[in-house]
């Protein structure tokens, strides 16, 4: 695994989904490095690419957790960034968002709303939902890191954002005003 700056210089092979996140992250002018791997379907898988990530760096690099969530009825969706060796427990989740019942929604719902499969799941998939279905969660911990670690939209990639960017470029460009949350 090689970290290099910016998108590939070869797009072609590469998921239109893919693509529309490096047109996205350069018309915001978003300085990112990233890098190509095996498809990183689980958390301990992305333990490998987040040290390559970090490399050279003081500051590590935070892979987190990003979950798609829905309510019972799955009427209400929800996109949650929260660190990846903290537990998730719905409980909390549920009493400060005003919504019980909280699971995992449907990979379709994924797809839908976020033109994400799962295992890609990423902040990046929000320029897809132009209805504005899926509220974003942060836990308070996500942004105390200097970096932000993501795929884009795929999971044979992953990115290196500085926080910053992240939460005063990408995330306004979304439209997706986030709700920080204590977990």
């Amino acid at each position: 695994m090689e970290l290099v700056n910016g998108r590939p210089e070869n797009t072609e092979g590469r998921p239109d989904k893919e693509v529309r996140v490096y047109d996205f992250l350069d018309s915001l002018g978003v300085n990112y490095q990233r890098i190509d791997h095996e498809p990183a379907m689980t958390m301990e898988a992305c333990e490998e690419i987040d040290r390559t990530l970090s490399e050279g760096e003081e500051n590590s690099v935070s892979i987190c957790k990003n979950l798609f969530l829905c309510n019972r009825q799955e009427t209400e969706f929800y996109l949650l960034l929260i660190p990846g060796d903290k537990p998730f427990k719905t409980k909390y989740l549920s009493a400060q968002i005003g919504s019980s019942r909280l699971s995992f929604a449907k990979p379709e719902y994924m797809e839908k709303y976020l033109d994400i499969t799962p295992g890609s799941v990423s902040v990046l998939g929000l320029m897809n939902d132009h209805e504005k279905k899926v509220r974003l969660l942060i836990d308070e911990d996500v942004l105390k890191d200097v970096y932000f670690g993501c795929h884009p939209c795929i999971n044979t990639s992953s990115l290196k954002i500085r926080m910053e960017d992240l939460t005063e470029k990408i995330i306004p460009a979304l439209g997706h005003e986030p709700e920080i949350v204590k977990l």
